[in-house]
């Protein structure tokens, strides 16, 4: 069993979190991704065209975004469009703000124990 089966203090969404976190740890997922942010679906062969890689190779990397619930596809014709998924990457915004929060409450009680100390 993992520590997050174990932990109640791990959210709903730290699974899910953790497997887009990874998805995005790749540099060329990471570049794949900030291609399609600008909100304009692309073809896996246009991808692959701007990228020196082959048409599998940017697959593979599609299909993890994918899965991360990161981007979309949508067949039109014969081909696979691959669409910017802005959903996600909010959600993962309005958690990353809750443990910025708690990071920040617990550096606040320290600097309180700390110059409490100095009295």
């Amino acid at each position: 069993m993992s520590k997050t089966e174990h932990n109640p203090a791990y959210g709903k969404h730290d699974r899910g979190f953790s497997v887009m976190f990874a998805a995005l740890g790749d540099p060329t997922r990471l570049a794949i991704f900030d291609r399609l942010a600008d909100g304009k679906p692309r073809s896996i062969s246009a991808l692959s065209d701007d990228a020196d890689m082959t048409r599998q190779a940017v697959t593979k990397h599609l299909r993890v975004l994918e899965t991360a619930g990161l981007v979309q596809s949508q067949k039109v014709g014969r081909e696979s469009q691959y669409a910017f998924c802005p959903e996600q990457l909010a959600q993962a915004r309005a958690y990353l703000d809750q443990v910025a929060g708690r990071w920040e409450s617990a550096l606040m009680r320290l600097k309180t124990f700390v110059e409490g100390d100095q009295d």
